[in-house]
């Protein structure tokens, strides 16, 4: 990590509290506490116009550390870059992968301050591997890049994490593009793991979702088809079960039965 303080007041004057975050909205649904009056009030009234919103919140951070646990425990991928990480939370990318390999080295990528400042002081690497930051919008891939490239090495595999961002591009070509761009920086063996918010599951609450975005009254968020969201992996090479609700991804127990669809759909891909 950098050496910058954690509450530099040039950082923290920033943050704008006033008003929604994403970031800070899903720390809400996730039972955490680096959330505000005005991303509390967002969480709720979207939770009243698609219940459920806990769920596709708990079960997108499960896939998470699934998906993690595949690429490095069967694939041997040692080098993660996580874009649109979200605020600090249990079993982050790196936890994951260095109990895997503490030797592990990740990226981490959002375009908050505040998720900024709570890296700066939570996101502690195992001395053995490394953990670093960068604030940027996934809309800038060329300088992702250029980072990252100071703690990884892109002539070895790395996993590319969208987990919950690629709807915040809501033009496709410009969301395919970006995705094709960061791949194609990445080396042969590299994998791909994706999720985003879809409007299969609960059609109608989606659409009164999307009408109040549209209105304003909700932050901006593109819904996908999950056959929109298989051309995300376009030339790459979908390992099984496929594009599937984030509940049903490799599930490591069936102790329980098949939870479920939520409206988040996923998939993980290797680059030939």
């Amino acid at each position: 990590m950098t050496d910058d303080s954690p509450l530099d007041p040039a950082l923290l004057s920033r943050i704008d509290t006033s008003k929604p975050h994403q970031a800070r909205v899903w720390n809400y649904w996730l039972g955490g506490k680096d959330n505000y009056p005005a991303d509390r009030e967002l969480a709720r009234k979207l939770r009243d116009i698609y219940p459920g919103m806990e769920d596709i919140a708990r079960h997108s951070r499960v896939f998470l550390g699934r998906a993690v646990r595949y690429v490095a425990g069967k694939h041997g991928v040692r080098q993660f870059l996580d874009i649109g990480t979200g605020l600090p939370t249990v079993d982050h990318t790196h936890e994951v992968a260095q109990r895997v390999d503490p030797a592990s080295r990740v990226v981490y990528v959002d375009n908050d301050p505040l998720v900024l400042v709570h890296a700066r002081a939570l996101l502690s690497s195992d001395p053995r591997g490394a953990c670093d930051y960068i604030e940027a919008d996934v809309r800038e891939p060329g300088s992702i890049l250029e980072f990252a490239a100071g703690t990884l090495d892109f002539d070895r595999p790395v996993a590319l994490m969208l987990l919950g961002v690629m709807g915040t591009v809501f033009d496709d070509d410009e969301a395919y593009a970006l995705v094709r761009r960061l791949m194609g920086a990445l080396a042969p063996g590299s994998y791909l793991v994706f999720e985003d918010g879809t409007n299969t599951v609960k059609p109608d609450a989606a659409a009164e979702a999307e009408r109040l975005r549209d209105k304003g009254e909700v932050y901006e968020y593109r819904l996908r088809t999950p056959e929109e969201i298989a051309r995300f992996f376009d030339g790459l090479e979908l390992v099984e079960p496929g594009i599937v609700s984030v509940s049903r991804w490799r599930l490591e127990s069936d102790v329980f039965g098949l939870p479920p669809e939520v409206d988040a759909f996923c998939g993980v891909a290797r680059k030939p």
